[in-house]
């Protein structure tokens, strides 16, 4: 056996997250016997259940009980009762902001055995990426409410915009692209309505465009953008955007390659300085939850991904051969892609291919 070892803190959270994370790691244990490493996780119960009990998502020192993990791996945040805004900022984006995480990555491809909502397209015409700035931009703690309960009352939110975070995003997104056959770069803008923030990241994205002569760029603003993931996903290499945009954006995306059911993501910390966070996309869809027929697609995917940055690409690919594998067989597909298979037996259809 070798020494590689990881040590992976797990948060399963809410919802359908308690349902999926058990299943990616599962996966994620199956080919890391068969690639020759190990993992050690350790599981925090930060939820909203832990909120109704004590006030808090996440323990005061939450952050640094992570900090010197390999990966943390996040289901889902987010239950009826407890309001997003009081979920989101206890738990997810503390974590994403003091780790680092300023890159979110969303991978969109169609996927052999799924079925696009778009007449006529195929897996050669879906797939792309979404690289979302995580830490600043739409996002920020900046302004405050006046005039409560009157008819002057007042709400105000500032966006928030450095040279440092925006060329940051933008020199991942170029040099991601530079890994990719395309090499193709498009930044989502809205300078047209949005008068200071967006033409400074339109100025931005032209200065980093120069710093990457080899990569083909193209900008759209955001209304014109969505429609064009809709009528022109084939058009899309990776796609770089501001908080608020990404993240439309990559909920559209996945759309349009069949369920946000099987959509993963990365918060990457890419100088490794602190670890970074990966989370399927779907949320903990309260729903479903319980009910044993929750999609662990994304779950999977998002474990390839945590994998393939902690320097084990091959386990990756093989986690993701086996997904894709499951995908084409629709009794092993959940019932969101047209399947029959529950949680459960999705799961045991995906060990069953990594173990050949």
């Amino acid at each position: 056996m070798s020494n590689r070892r990881y040590v992976i803190a797990t948060i399963p959270g809410d919802g359908i997250g308690k349902e999926v994370i058990p299943v990616g790691q599962a996966a994620a244990e199956a080919v890391a016997s068969r690639h020759g490493f190990s993992i050690e996780w350790r599981a925090f119960d930060w939820s909203c259940e832990r909120y109704a009990e004590t006030g808090r998502m996440m323990p005061e020192d939450g952050v640094e009980q992570v900090k010197g993990f390999d990966a943390i791996y996040l289901g889902a945040v987010g239950w009826p009762g407890v309001p997003d805004h009081v979920s989101l900022w206890g738990l997810l984006i503390p974590l994403r902001r003091e780790l680092d995480q300023y890159a979110n990555v969303r991978p969109v491809r169609l996927l052999k055995g799924v079925t696009s909502p778009l007449a006529g397209r195929g897996p050669e015409d879906i797939d792309f990426v979404v690289v979302r700035e995580n830490v600043e931009g739409e996002y920020s703690e900046i302004g405050g409410r006046l005039y409560r309960g009157t008819a002057q009352e007042t709400a105000v939110q500032e966006a928030v915009f450095t040279r440092r975070g925006t060329d940051r995003i933008l020199d991942y997104a170029f040099e991601l692209a530079r890994t990719r056959p395309r090499k193709h770069v498009t930044s989502a803008t809205k300078s047209n309505g949005i008068v200071h923030t967006m033409p400074f990241w339109d100025e931005r994205f032209r200065e980093a465009s120069g710093r990457y002569p080899d990569v083909g760029t193209a900008q759209f603003h955001i209304d014109i953008l969505t429609a064009h993931f809709v009528q022109h996903p084939d058009w899309f290499d990776v796609v770089v955007g501001s908080n608020l945009f990404g993240d439309i954006l990559s909920d559209l995306g996945p759309a349009v390659a069949g369920s946000i059911g099987i959509a993963p993501s990365a918060n990457l910390n890419p100088s490794r300085a602190l670890p970074s966070m990966f989370e399927p996309v779907h949320g903990s869809a309260p729903d479903i939850a319980g009910q044993g027929v929750a999609n662990p697609i994304a779950a999977v995917w998002t474990a390839a991904m945590m994998l393939d940055f902690l320097g084990e690409p091959e386990a990756a690919k093989t986690l993701e051969g086996a997904m894709e594998a499951v995908l084409t067989d629709p009794a092993a597909r959940t019932r969101d892609l047209g399947g029959t298979a529950d949680t459960r037996a999705c799961g045991q259809a995906i060990l069953k291919a990594i173990a050949g």
